[in-house]
């Protein structure tokens, strides 16, 4: 049995849960979620309690249990507390700016690069260094996050570059000099 697919998922209050078929449909404080459960997977709701099940011990069945699972926790605690992933730009002159709901990036190009905000992703701007990527789905805010740091990724060698926030770059020493 999967380990973590096994786990029932606790619905704390203010977390409405609709299962339609194989739809979950999740709405909290902070928005709604949606999504569909693959074939062979079931889910159960009982009082403020969500099981999933799998009918047999297929590779398939196994491999979807702990995903199901794992994926329907991420979209309620995504409507109750969301999600956040934060950025910090290290080199000379690179900074960011907010444009209403965009950003725009000095990133040592000879432009600027803007970035618009997807549907349900918010953006703060903490310093010219320092930004977060803020949203209810998990999926979106770290794709969004990736996107923005591929636009200059840390370089190894100096180390500059768009990283996370803790991120350690492993560093490569140049060439020796005579």
């Amino acid at each position: 049995m999967s380990r973590i697919g096994r786990l029932p998922i606790t619905v704390p209050a203010g977390v409405e849960v609709k299962l339609d078929g194989s739809v979950i449909n999740v709405k909290g404080a902070k928005g709604e979620l949606s999504h569909t459960v693959a074939s062979p997977i079931e889910v159960t709701q009982e009082e403020n309690t969500l099981t999933v099940t799998r009918p047999n011990d297929e590779r398939n069945s196994r491999s979807l249990h702990g995903l199901t699972r794992t994926l329907i926790a991420n979209m309620i605690q995504g409507v109750t507390e969301g999600y956040e992933k934060k950025l910090e730009i290290v080199g000379t002159g690179y900074r960011v700016q907010a444009k209403g709901s965009d950003l725009e990036f000095a990133l040592g190009y000879s432009h600027p690069v803007n970035v618009s905000a997807p549907e349900g992703i918010t953006f703060v701007v903490e310093g010219p260094t320092k930004l977060s990527v803020s949203g209810i789905n998990k999926q979106q805010v770290g794709e969004v996050a990736a996107n923005i740091r591929k636009l200059r990724k840390p370089d190894p060698y100096k180390g500059k570059g768009v990283r996370y926030a803790g991120e350690v770059i492993r560093r490569k020493v140049g060439k020796a000099g005579k």
